[in-house]
């Protein structure tokens, strides 16, 4: 059907901005606008189509393997992606076109209880991704699944849908990870992980960086394995953006571990650029190439997650949302990078100013930070979970009174936090957790009512996941540890090797174990427990167990 202006229908318009967004000359922002701009479904055939059979394809299409992700009581979203040979550009596939697959959920790993399958499109102006949003499943149920196409059969993966919303639920079991760079080390971690038991995983932020990968595959891993030339720059286009996503994808311990459980996934900063903040890049570019550069990040980061089709918001890509887990918990997932105000003080460690301590300045946003606080208000779940990037809780690098602080992380914007500190208040919100990565090192904090009195109230509790290869093997304590904990008294955790935290929630505690690897930068490393630490419901504070 045309539109009434005499355009062509708007799945038309979609693919054609799609195919200009792939061939690089997508530089402006009204292009960036209309190839961001989903409908809620994916394209139809048209009869232009040069839809493959799927029996023509001669090499395995499921090379990097299987996710599902956002489980609801009734439904969850599962995604693959095709390509045969995906450190090429097009990932071995036609420039145009499209592949039936073929998919199926079934309550037993062999299949033979299957409860729902179906068929969906692979397009090449998504990059051959499929996303399938499967509903009409049993809440509170651990599912199987796997994709066909032709005489190609994809992993099986594992996924589990939540309680009915309002059930009494006894526990949930989840994982947080965070900052995984490629070439700084191997992704033992998530071996590990994939042999843990959990109900979900949460994903909070640098999924990819997009500095340069050499031609040597790293300065740590796969040596013995010559990448092509193009990962040896940083990633700009959406070419670029894509190719990254097919090198990290295609480590087998990070498709174990999304094989193994659903994921809840939020992107920090590196998925575009370092420190970038709103539309304004950490590096001297226009503004018309950055919303570009942007756009092409956002979209290559929807095709290759476990996420559901996003609504039409121009270069914007909505990810704070929110889900129930019964009445143990409520997660709000958080965006902290796509709305904020620029770094104060030219970013870095700063000493605070007027600039930083401007009341104005936000990390989420104000429709956001509305769309929480209105959350926490209605919540009525025993814990409230704020899974999201940048380190909440003050950190000061030295003992003095006069501290540098992070502007890029909550410190950097104090009148951002204490709203929100402020809203914790006012709405009697009990029983806070806030999960976040960011910063390479695990710790364990008291969150304060007041940071500047550490006798003033605790009002819930932060767990920070350390990398899972991010800055290489690190150290158990790394130099600044005495500093650190001398400075922050409601710090009562600092550890530097990489890994994961596993979260598990009861309607009695919190309980996080801090799980380190002893190295990643060869093979082989082995998994230990650092520390584990419990707050009460009810009751706020960290004590170690």
């Amino acid at each position: 059907m045309a539109s009434t202006d005499g355009r062509p229908p708007v799945d038309q318009q979609l693919r054609e901005a799609a195919a200009r967004l792939g061939r690089r000359r997508f530089l402006t922002a009204t292009s960036a606008a209309a190839a961001l701009a989903f409908t809620t479904n994916l394209p139809a055939a048209h009869a232009a189509d040069a839809e493959l059979a799927p029996r023509s394809l001669k090499e395995n299409p499921f090379t990097l393997g299987v996710a599902s992700g956002d489980p609801l009581p009734d439904a969850v979203v599962l995604w693959t992606r095709l390509a045969p040979r995906p450190l090429e550009p097009g990932g071995g596939l036609p420039p145009a076109g499209a592949v039936r697959v073929e998919w199926e959920v079934a309550r037993d790993e062999r299949f033979r209880r299957t409860v729902r399958r179906g068929t969906a499109r692979a397009y090449a102006e998504f990059d051959y991704s499929v996303h399938v949003e499967v509903d009409g499943l049993d809440a509170d149920r651990v599912h199987w699944y796997r994709f066909r196409v032709g005489d190609w059969t994809s992993p099986v993966g594992r996924t589990r849908t939540t309680p009915a919303n309002g059930r009494r639920t006894e526990q949930v079991r989840l994982g947080l990870v965070s900052c995984q760079a490629y070439e700084d080390g191997y992704f033992t971690a998530y071996r590990h992980l994939a042999g843990e038991d959990l109900d979900a995983v949460f994903h909070v932020g640098d999924y990819i960086y997009e500095y340069a990968v050499d031609a040597a595959g790293g300065d740590r891993r796969y040596t013995d394995r010559t990448l092509p030339a193009l990962y040896d720059h940083e990633t700009a286009t959406l070419e670029d953006y894509r190719l990254r996503y097919s090198l990290y994808k295609s480590d087998p311990d990070l498709q174990a571990a999304h094989a193994a459980f659903p994921w809840y996934v939020t992107w920090d900063d590196h998925e575009v650029e370092n420190n970038y903040a709103a539309g304004i890049p950490e590096k001297g570019q226009s503004p018309e190439a950055f919303v570009a550069r942007r756009a092409a990040a956002y979209r290559a980061y929807w095709e290759n997650m476990p996420l559901r089709m996003p609504r039409p918001e121009g270069t914007d890509l909505r990810l704070y949302r929110r889900f129930q887990y019964g009445r143990l918990a409520q997660f709000d997932i958080l965006d902290t990078r796509q709305y904020r105000s620029d770094q104060a003080n030219g970013d870095g460690w700063q000493y605070p100013t007027p600039e930083s301590e401007d009341p104005s300045r936000t990390l989420t946003g104000a429709t956001q930070e509305r769309w929480l606080l209105d959350g926490l208000r209605r919540s009525r779940a025993v814990w409230n979970v704020l899974p999201q990037q940048v380190v909440f809780s003050r950190r000061k690098n030295t003992t003095a009174e006069r501290s540098k602080l992070s502007m890029d992380a909550w410190d950097g914007y104090p009148a951002a936090r204490e709203r929100i500190l402020a809203g914790v208040e006012r709405l009697g919100v009990e029983n806070l957790v806030i999960l976040t990565g960011d910063v390479h090192v695990a710790y364990a904090l008291d969150v304060k009512r007041d940071f500047d009195d550490p006798a003033s109230r605790t009002v819930g509790v932060e767990f920070v996941g350390t990398s899972i290869s991010s800055d290489g093997d690190g150290a158990a304590k790394p130099a600044n540890w005495s500093t650190l904990t001398s400075a922050n008294p409601h710090m009562k955790f600092y550890n530097g090797l990489r890994g994961y935290t596993t979260v598990t929630l009861t309607p009695e505690h919190a309980r996080a174990d801090f799980r380190t690897v002893s190295h990643i930068t060869t093979p082989g490393g082995t998994l230990a427990t650092a520390a584990s630490f419990v707050t009460e419901a009810g009751n706020p504070g960290l004590r170690e167990v």
